[in-house]
Formats: structure tokens, sequence, C-alpha cells
């Protein structure tokens, strides 16, 4: 069921959005008409979470840092009803308990038969590349048995760089891979879906299932330890430099 706001929010943002960065998306008639799906995409740009929206019938939720949804004065709250309005749902990271609450909230939208979106990174790509999965989305699949979409994002943070508001006139692609049913991956794969074992093959499987689709580069590190030692002056970590570094 879509909610007035989200409804308001693609008629809004989404005719500029379009005319600007002419969104294009592949795989789309996969996504059932009906009934809960979950959604596995990389994480390229802060507006990943809203072009995807614009391009599929149904409505999407997604979990998204807290700093959205907290900042102060007039810019924090546009920001606070533009996200709220897209279907996303605050998560305040860095908290202990913060996965399950991530893990909480998708039942919940799961339960209702909806779609529930997630970047298994945890964070955008600090270079366009594609990182190491948090095991989060397995335990949401395991425990819910829900298809996973696997998602690739295309040129988005060239259209949107880290720390730009406004989008650049670039053109946007998504493709949507094949469903991945998790318990019929883990029995295939001689793993028990109640198991921890099963959490991290089953989130490299879908990881590598983005690569597949997206063509981008894999590193096998989280974003956010690359981001630190960027952030940190150190540069990047040993073994995980861009090939034109």
């Amino acid at each position: 069921m879509t909610n007035t706001w989200y409804t308001v929010f693609k008629a809004t943002i989404g005719p500029p959005l379009f005319l600007w960065n002419r969104p294009s998306i592949e795989g789309a008639k996969k996504i059932p008409k009906e009934g809960p799906a979950i959604l596995a995409s990389n994480h390229q740009a802060v507006l990943d979470s809203f072009y995807l929206p614009l391009r599929l019938k149904r409505q999407l939720t997604f979990p998204a840092k807290s700093e959205y949804f907290t900042e102060p004065g007039f810019k924090g709250r546009v920001k606070k009803f533009f996200f709220s309005s897209a279907g996303q749902i605050p998560v305040f990271r860095g908290e202990e308990g913060a996965g399950n609450a991530v893990a909480a909230a998708a039942k919940e939208v799961l339960s209702a038969g909806e779609i529930f979106a997630i970047y298994p990174e945890g964070t955008r790509s600090p270079d366009g590349r594609i990182y190491k999965g948090r095991t989060g989305i397995a335990r949401i699949a395991m425990d819910s048995g829900v298809d996973v979409y696997p998602v690739a994002m295309l040129e988005t943070r060239k259209a949107n760089p880290i720390g730009t508001f406004i989008p650049r006139p670039v053109k946007v692609r998504m493709k949507i891979g094949d469903p991945i049913n998790p318990h019929a991956w883990a029995s295939e794969n001689g793993y028990d879906p109640d198991s921890r074992e099963v959490a991290r093959p089953f989130v490299d499987y879908v990881m590598g299932k983005i690569v597949e689709l997206s063509g981008y580069e894999y590193v096998d590190v989280y974003a956010t330890e690359v981001k630190k030692s960027l952030q940190d002056g150190l540069g990047y970590p040993a073994g995980t430099e861009p090939k034109d570094f």
C-alpha cells in the first residue's frame, strides 16, 4: 500500500529527476506485483534511494542513517520531509542494537507484504567500487524466507557525487537481477537457514550478483574501514587501492 506522501514525492521530485538524469531501469518486471520482496543494492549516492523508487510502481522502504532526519534548522526539516516521503526510516548507526532495529523494521515491512530495500555495504562507496556486504541482509532473508533481488545502481555517483546536493546532468541506469530464494540457496549449498554459518556465504553470493549486474570492481573489505583510513589521512589500506591509484 502506497502512502500519500510517497505519491506526492514521486509527483513532485520525479519529473525534475527524470528530466535531469533520465533514469532507466532493466528488469523491473521481475519485481512481483504484490507480496513481500527484498531489494539488495550497491550504494553509490544519496539519490540512489530516490532514483530506484521513481522507476518502480510499488513503494519501497529503506533504512537510512538518522542524520538525514535529525539535522537542525530549515534545511534539516526539508531533508526529513524528503527522506520520510521517499519511504525511508531512520536508523541510529553506531548504537548498540542498530542491527536489531533494522531487522525489526524489515520484519514489519515484509510481514505487511511490502518491499524492503537495503544497501548491504552499509554506507556509500567511497570511490564507486563495490565493497564487502554486511551480514544483516542474510539474517533478514533467512528469517523471512523472502526472495532477494540484486540491484545495480549505475552512474549515480557521477550524477550525485559525495558532498553534493544538486544532481549533475548525468544519465543514470539501474538493473534488477533474478530473485534469490534464501532457503533454497541455503539448502542447495549445504547450509542450515537457521545457522550463523550461512550468513557470510549468502551475502557474498548476493554481492557477487550485484557485481555481475554492474560490471564494477569488487573490493573484499568493508567500505567503512576504507573511509575511516582515508579520513584519518592514512590513504587506502594495503591491497585496496583503485587500479589507477
